[in-house]
């Protein structure tokens, strides 16, 4: 459909990040030092960021994009939560086991690439997937580490996925990335996503690849 939302100038933005308070649907970030609309769904196109800019890098314009999703609803999906040093019960291999996961969000479009649960931390980035695939997903590798997830061949925005890595690496300078991938073929796209960051990266950091079978067994597992 076609709808306005924003326009950012890449060449103007200096980075300050003025315009990311003023934006009450949480649709901006910064990005590789640059303001960036993370998503079409969650612009209004009413331009409430434009004011707060300094260098005039914020325009309005009518093009095709996703609907609006009103986040009125209170839905806590955008809002960063780390809970990583709450206490933990110590898990056993047998009766209910305790959720790994320590941060929130974890799509990859909504985390804060510089956010606190990050910083100096080894980082999981699976495959949407392969959390349901893999029955000891939390236990065998989501334990002490960060994560985000995402789907190659679904989500939009790729460029948006590379930069965020490419910042986790640089500026939260994370210590592992271990790459979660299906054996399905349009999975591999997370590694070329991974090795893309990495190769615009300053920094250098170990990559571990894990390929997971559509029965639930690891099928390979390597560092690239």
């Amino acid at each position: 459909m076609k709808r306005k939302v924003i326009k950012i100038d890449t060449e103007k933005c200096m980075g300050c990040g003025d315009c990311i308070p003023g934006c009450p649907e949480g649709a901006l970030q910064l990005i590789d030092g640059k303001a960036r609309l993370i998503s079409d769904l969650f612009c209004d196109g009413l331009g409430a960021c434009i004011g707060t800019c300094p260098v005039d890098a914020i325009k309005i314009e009518e093009r095709e994009a996703a609907p609006y999703e009103d986040k009125e609803c209170g839905c806590p999906g955008a809002k960063m939560i780390d809970f990583s040093n709450e206490k933990r019960t110590s898990n056993s291999e047998e009766g209910k086991r305790e959720s790994e996961l320590r941060q929130w969000p974890v799509q990859l479009h909504l985390v804060p690439p510089n956010a606190p649960y990050f910083k100096g931390r080894d980082v999981i980035f699976a495959a949407d997937c392969v959390g349901y695939a893999l029955a000891d997903f939390h236990k065998d590798y989501l334990k002490d580490k960060s994560l985000a997830i995402a789907c190659p061949k679904l989500d939009s925005d790729k460029e948006i996925y590379i930069n965020k890595i490419k910042t986790m690496i640089d500026e939260a300078k994370i210590n592992t990335l271990t790459v979660m991938i299906m054996e399905v073929p349009c999975c591999g796209g997370l590694l070329a996503i991974a090795k893309e960051a990495q190769a615009q990266a300053k920094r250098k950091i170990p990559i571990k690849l894990i390929v997971v079978g559509i029965k639930g067994d690891v099928l390979r597992e390597e560092w690239t």
